[in-house]
């Protein structure tokens, strides 16, 4: 069972999507609906004209990046579900699904959204934001477990063509103690690369990891392997030791790590 504020994905989450009676068709009409806009016009499709800036390339999200910025990639231990972006006590997720061309998802999720945080006690509060119609909730840290407190939230959900961008702002930018805006300015000039391959609506566009990241996971763990083969390959215990992996090859920049 994965908490409300871990993010939900379509198929291991408690803001679980319901199946979709649409299970291709919808990508076959002919009008497209248009992205929303934020605070930097985006966020793009790639097919845009989109602004030139430093974005780490995660398959199906271009996101940008600053050299202050700690970058998280969840998986579910079978796949990444989500990018982090974290500083201080706030933190922006994001992910992408597939939807209808001929039109959004995220009027439909919302009540959805709505229905799952009511079932653990909370309630939530829809307003205008830089990008439409958001939602807002302080989501219980451990259902059930009042004494865990609760967490800010802004839920917020930008539709494109054939895609819903999902992003989640956590902790203080939420609430208002921290800035919101740096988190916004990232939502807004992110990329979603939706390709031309048909999928079911709501299914969740692949993420992965940067080719450099990819590269440097491959060559720290060929260096550990050469490491535990002259050790003997394995420790006195008779077991192979954990594979630690170091998800920040660059000198400078933005910090990446990997969670589960």
């Amino acid at each position: 069972h994965r908490d409300l504020h871990s993010f939900p994905t379509r198929r291991s989450s408690d803001l679980d999507w319901a199946d979709d009676e649409e299970t291709g068709g919808g990508y076959e009409a002919d009008e497209a609906a248009a992205p929303a806009s934020g605070l930097a016009g985006g966020p793009w499709d790639a097919d845009d004209a989109f602004p030139a800036r430093d974005r780490a390339d995660f398959g199906s999200l271009l996101v940008p990046i600053t050299p202050m910025q700690q970058i998280e990639l969840a998986t579910d231990g079978e796949r990444v579900i989500w990018v982090s972006v974290k500083s201080g006590q706030s933190e922006l997720r994001v992910h992408a699904f597939a939807a209808p061309r001929s039109s959004g998802l995220w009027e439909e999720v919302r009540p959805e959204i709505a229905a799952e945080l009511a079932s653990v006690g909370t309630t939530a509060q829809e307003a205008e934001g830089p990008f439409g119609i958001e939602m807002f909730a302080h989501v219980p840290v451990q259902p059930g477990n009042p004494a865990a407190g609760t967490v800010p939230m802004r839920f917020i959900g930008v539709d494109g063509p054939r895609w819903l961008l999902r992003g989640l702002i956590i902790g203080a930018a939420a609430a208002g103690t921290e800035p919101a805006e740096p988190y916004e300015d990232i939502l807004s000039d992110v990329v979603v690369v939706r390709g031309d391959h048909p999928m079911p609506p709501r299914d969740m566009l692949e993420l992965r990891l940067p080719a450099e990241i990819q590269q440097a996971i491959e060559q720290q763990a060929a260096a550990q392997a050469a490491a535990q083969e002259a050790a003997g390959g394995e420790g006195d215990d008779g077991e192979q030791a954990p594979h630690q992996i170091d998800l920040n090859p660059f000198e400078r920049g933005p910090e990446f790590t990997e969670t589960r």
